[in-house]
């Protein structure tokens, strides 16, 4: 009776994780595009909440046959104030801060996946992969191994991210400019080397007690590795780090669903490490980088050089307020906008919206362009409009829009800076290949910055010096408000 009353628990449980990877499966769908991305989250939080309600009901059944321990009361102790810490993280995080608190999220489950690996090694049979008093299989200490180092490194590059993108630390390593030095890559080559090879000891170890030497060593190492591989690494290619970083962590969940023989770890973390890995090569393409040498946290060694050729020349500009950039688009017949980190920073987007909304009112047509890695994480740009309810149809692509720059009026460029640069058809700049917006195409731009600075690239912006280019220096908010009441 009880070995029908497992196997049906057992039946109902796997039946449960499948629908939940259904809904997983159906939120990834959603997210790839605007149109449709709330309901993307809905399905997502959905199969979440149907795969932590199945543990829980798994562990409670598992408890009816045992005595004591503090198993179930953990985790629903880790739901309530993971789920709270959460909540109040998405409550309250600006928009501009998102970057950050998505690397700080992939660093706590790689930190997971290491923290699990080691609950398994030290005590297999609570998972189910020994009996007690018998050895680990070599087939789930080559898991776990892949598990640990993978995690291990999506932990410690993620929080090295954090501080890049967060820019409030004066810790060097935390600083957006590339940390290099002689001989960085052959001393990771080396240092990957030697985790594989400690690794493969702990796998092939004899005797009932796990070799714990090799193992902790391998994960001190991986912990060192995922700094390394990402200091070297510029702030202009930081969309790229994330969306890697993002397949790291998927792929550390899946190796540690496969030793723990937990099917909703191993779809899970299949699915979220393999969209990482194509949005990665999708990121990579946009901003002409090998995508192999992001995986080996190669790229970005070239920054310094780019920064160098990047010096402020003393050029002279034309500039203007944000009454002129009203009237030169209110009589125009077509507008192109291209937003920009400095928009997110601003807090501009509903105002932005206010503006479209009387151009079109003037019977304007007026549309959004998106570079694929404007802002400081993929899809940046997209969500920020989303947020001011801008209507989709509004909204282009990088590749759907380039064509119409030559036949645009006028083109708004707000607080966009490497994604707009001419100087990547200069086969001799150091962002040459890199798909541009082509704004410089267009009859008149207007250009709102704070400054001249550069942008992450540390590039010299040629579209600021065309003749047919006017500035419009201040804040992005107060800027467009102007031009609202202007318009008027």
């Amino acid at each position: 009776m009880n070995h029908a009353m497992s196997f049906v628990t057992m039946n109902l449980v796997t039946m449960m994780y499948l629908i939940a990877s259904v809904c997983f499966i159906q939120a990834l769908k959603g997210l790839s595009s605007p149109a449709t991305a709330r309901r993307g989250n809905a399905f997502g939080i959905t199969g979440m909440a149907i795969a932590a309600v199945t543990t829980v009901a798994l562990i409670l059944k598992l408890k009816e046959q045992q005595t004591g321990g503090m198993g179930l009361t953990l985790v629903i102790v880790g739901i309530v104030t993971g789920g709270a810490i959460g909540a109040y993280l998405a409550k309250t995080v600006e928009m501009t801060k998102m970057p950050e608190l998505v690397a700080a999220m992939h660093s706590l489950i790689g930190l997971a996946a290491v923290c699990i690996a080691v609950a398994a090694v030290s005590e297999p049979w609570a998972f189910n992969i020994a009996e007690p008093g018998q050895a680990l299989p070599i087939g789930n200490r080559f898991e776990l191994f892949i598990g640990t180092f993978v995690g291990a490194i999506t932990f410690s590059g993620s929080v090295i991210a954090f501080g890049k993108l967060s820019g409030k630390y004066k810790f060097r390593l935390f600083q957006g400019a590339p940390v290099s030095f002689k001989g960085q890559h052959m001393l990771n080559l080396v240092l990957a080397l030697v985790m594989v090879g400690l690794g493969l000891v702990f796998c092939f170890a004899d005797g009932v007690q796990p070799a714990w030497t090799p193992f902790v060593v391998m994960a001190i190492i991986a912990f060192a590795l995922g700094v390394l591989i990402i200091i070297p690494i510029g702030g202009a290619d930081m969309p790229v780090v994330v969306s890697m970083l993002n397949s790291y962590s998927g792929w550390a969940a899946a190796g540690i669903g496969f030793s723990l023989n937990n099917s909703m770890l191993i779809i899970a973390g299949s699915l979220v490490g393999s969209s990482g890995a194509i949005l990665s090569y999708i990121m990579c393409k946009a901003m002409n980088r090998s995508f192999f040498n992001v995986i080996l946290g190669g790229f970005g060694g070239d920054a310094p050089a780019a920064g160098a050729a990047g010096a402020q020349e003393q050029r002279p500009v034309k500039s203007g307020s944000a009454d002129d950039a009203a009237f030169i688009m209110g009589n125009a017949e077509t507008v192109i906008i291209v937003p920009g980190y400095g928009l997110a920073v601003a807090r501009a987007q509903h105002s932005l919206k206010e503006l479209v909304e009387k151009l079109t009112h003037k019977g304007v047509t007026v549309k959004y362009a998106i570079h694929p890695v404007a802002g400081r994480m993929p899809g940046h740009m997209n969500v920020l409009l989303a947020e001011a309810e801008v209507p989709y149809d509004q909204v282009f692509e990088m590749e759907d829009i380039n064509g119409e720059f030559g036949q645009t009026d006028v083109v708004l460029v707000l607080g966009a800076n490497d994604v707009v640069n001419p100087a990547a058809k200069d086969p001799k700049s150091p962002i040459a290949g890199m798909p541009i917006l082509e704004a410089y195409k267009a009859k008149s731009i207007i250009v709102n910055k704070r400054s001249m600075a550069s942008g992450y690239a540390g590039l010299d912006n040629d579209l600021f010096y065309q003749a047919n280019t006017m500035m419009v220096f201040g804040d992005a908010k107060k800027v467009i408000e102007d031009m609202l009441k202007a318009v008027e």
